[in-house]
């Protein structure tokens, strides 16, 4: 008699007008229940039935009752849902399509779905890797949720799966830009080039390297200063600002690398050929000569000119490194004119290293980690690669053609595309001060340490601590590197311009810079500058690649270390993050991150106390770990379907407490420990 009853709906409404309302986002649980998270301190228990209309990361506004002596959240309207296009892999429920979203928190939410208009639903199978958009959404009312499958990636047991499925994730290409049947020259009527063959540059790159886009050439004068010599390729040559090839290289941004492949910028057939500076090819470039001190300092002679050249020699990074270091390189016997070149550069990159060690920021060494890749694309092994002569070299080399490319674009026309970084966040300078300088016997003030100046001391004066402790407690407190248009300094390096045009296949900004030293180089006003616009776009760009070249890694990484667990294999690991929940560790053999919960330092969490402001873990009040220390650890667990490593300590910490205070707490812990594991 109460079914359909209008008047008991209308006091079923106004009891609901009457109870209180929230608005928060819905956290999600592996088990079926969820929270509503207000805000840093407050949140309610959503229980499973309640859960069934909303998604891990919605925005709602939930109503808040009292059940069974407790405080729930009801979600009654939808403010933002979390999932729009999303990435997933098919289950079939009966024949029937279903996505289950790629997400540690969706993973066993199963959506109906249905294939987009043109597509065969058949062609779907258990498993395989989909394109989908959240169409429906019960809080929106509907009638449930409904996804709409617009892509298939790939199948379900592709090993390309981490490539294929990480790109279309970030909505990035997987594959290079179409190429042109011709490519043609079309520099500036005005521009002349001038005949740069017979001067003897070399080019310096990896072993496999194709696009090769600078040359170096340098001669130590008798007084000991060096002429140097930059030549990049100059794909803004063949490509105008207002062509199609540009807009491509505009909606790229970047060369995207990912472990064991990268996805160009621009055209293979332009940037692994027609640009690339192979030895013996006469190939157009952008030049710049400057005059390098025996001290490192630059001179004031900078000059920039369009020529063509041609590399007399192709070396590999590791043959010169052996033979710069040894003497000897069994792979490379230079002649004497190639190796006259390579020691004045090498002199040279010596004397830059000493003056920015001595008046800028110099980064600490630490190794670049390669996967090398079976044809079938199984990982074969991880390289620690560590930067040697030949690596410093080039990197002394591009360091100082980007200040001269600043340099010139700040004077000639007072904007560009500069890399900048500013520093400590103003909020934060007081509270590193404090950390450095408690006692107020060292050089470093609120004042000095918001220039320029007094931020590259200071982090020249951390790399020279015994321990990384307080470099790591600070990097919270810097700023972002950024690109933008304005000549700002860049803190991090401790240089007052930086501008990056050396790599102009690879980076659309440098193309953007290339095209303004022309326009310098011919006295003219640019074609091209650097707009309002073009810092954020860049950097936007670059935000996606550096996710996808992670999740990449983090993918092979959970492959490769799939049997470490069982087989109990031991690493040595770096500290660093530190939170309430725990330590992040990195793996110094492979470059893999892995997280430590509280529970695997010791079982009691009373003892524990992980301080994520201060970096620093202690057991019993007393400390045990701080950001930057090694310890040796085992994995316990690789979850693949996650992508995720978990850690423990080798070290035991033992127990103050008697084995049955222990026991009793633990007990007392297990009746509450699913919402308190849920809850933490």
């Amino acid at each position: 008699m109460f079914q359909d009853n209008p008047l008991l709906a209308q006091l079923k409404q106004q009891m609901q007008e009457n109870l209180p309302k929230k608005e928060g986002t819905i956290k999600a649980t592996e088990k079926g229940f969820g929270f509503l998270e207000v805000d840093s301190k407050t949140s309610f228990f959503i229980p499973p039935p309640y859960m069934k209309k909303c998604l891990h990361g919605d925005k709602v506004i939930a109503i808040i009752r009292t059940e069974k002596e407790r405080e729930v959240a009801e979600p009654e309207s939808l403010l933002e849902q979390n999932l729009t296009r999303f990435i997933g892999r098919v289950k079939l429920f009966k024949g029937k399509l279903n996505v289950a979203p790629d997400h540690p928190q969706l993973k066993k939410q199963s959506l109906k779905a249905k294939v987009k208009k043109g597509l065969n639903p058949e062609h779907f199978a258990e498993g395989d890797w989909v394109v989908a958009h959240l169409i429906q959404h019960p809080l929106k009312g509907d009638n449930g949720f409904m996804v709409e499958i617009s892509e298939k990636i790939t199948d379900a047991n592709d090993k390309i799966a981490p490539w294929w499925v990480t790109l279309a994730e970030n909505d990035l290409p997987n594959s290079e830009p179409a190429g042109l049947d011709t490519w043609e020259v079309k520099d500036d009527a005005d521009l002349e080039r001038i005949d740069f063959t017979h001067v003897p540059f070399v080019t310096i790159d990896g072993q496999s390297t194709k696009d090769m886009d600078d040359a170096l050439y340098a001669k130590k004068n008798a007084n000991g200063d060096f002429e140097l010599t930059i030549a990049i390729a100059d794909p803004t040559a063949y490509i105008t600002p207002d062509s199609e090839m540009d807009k491509v290289a505009r909606e790229r941004g970047f060369t995207i690398y990912l472990p064991g492949r990268n996805i160009p910028m621009l055209p293979r057939d332009l940037a692994d050929e027609l640009c690339s500076l192979m030895e013996g090819e006469v190939r157009p470039a952008l030049c710049c000569t400057v005059t390098v001190s025996k001290d490192g300092v630059i001179g004031d002679d900078i000059k920039f000119f369009a020529a063509n050249i041609k590399s007399h020699a192709r070396l590999v990074y590791d043959h010169l490194s052996d033979w710069l270091e040894n003497g000897e390189s069994p792979e490379w016997q230079p002649n004497e004119e190639i190796a006259q070149i390579v020691r004045d550069l090498y002199e040279f990159s010596l004397a830059r290293a000493q003056w920015r060690q001595a008046n800028a920021v110099v980064f600490p060494d630490r190794p670049d980690y390669r996967f090398e890749l079976s044809e079938d694309n199984d990982v074969i092994a991880i390289h620690a690669d560590m930067r040697r002569s030949a690596n410093r070299l080039v990197e002394e080399s591009m360091i100082t053609a980007n200040i001269c490319a600043g340099k010139t674009l700040q004077a000639a026309f007072g904007c560009g595309v500069f890399n900048t970084h500013a520093g400590f966040k103003p909020e934060k300078i007081a509270d590193v001060v404090a950390l450095v300088n408690p006692d107020g016997d060292l050089p470093f003030t609120v004042e000095s340490v918001a220039t320029l100046e007094g931020f590259a001391a200071l982090r020249r004066w951390l790399g020279q601590q015994d321990t990384s402790y307080l470099d790591n407690r600070i990097r919270k407190a810097q700023a972002y590197s950024e690109m933008g248009n304005q000549p700002l300094p860049h803190y991090a390096m401790g240089l007052d311009i930086y501008a990056t045009w050396t790599s102009p296949i690879r980076k659309y900004g440098d193309m953007i810079n290339h095209r303004m030293l022309k326009a310098f180089v011919l006295g003219k006003e640019p074609v091209q500058t650097a707009d309002d616009t073009v810092g954020e776009e860049l950097a936007l760009h670059r935000k996606h690649h550096n996710m996808a070249e992670r999740k990449v890694g983090d993918w092979l990484y959970a492959r490769t270390l799939a049997e470490a667990p069982a087989n109990e294999t031991k690493f040595n690991a770096e500290i660093f993050d530190i939170s309430r929940a725990g330590m992040r560790v990195r793996l110094l053999d492979n470059g893999a991150a892995a997280f430590i919960p509280g529970s695997m330092i010791v079982d009691n969490k009373e003892r524990l106390e992980c301080n994520g402001e201060s970096g620093t873990v202690a057991v019993d009040k007393e400390l045990v770990f701080r950001l930057g220390d090694v310890l040796e650890v085992v994995l316990v667990d690789v979850n693949q379907e996650n992508r995720s490593l978990l850690a423990k300590p080798t070290q035991v910490f033992a127990p103050v407490k008697t084995v049955e205070a222990v026991n009793a707490e633990t007990i007392t812990a297990e009746t509450s420990a699913e919402e308190t594991a849920t809850k933490s």
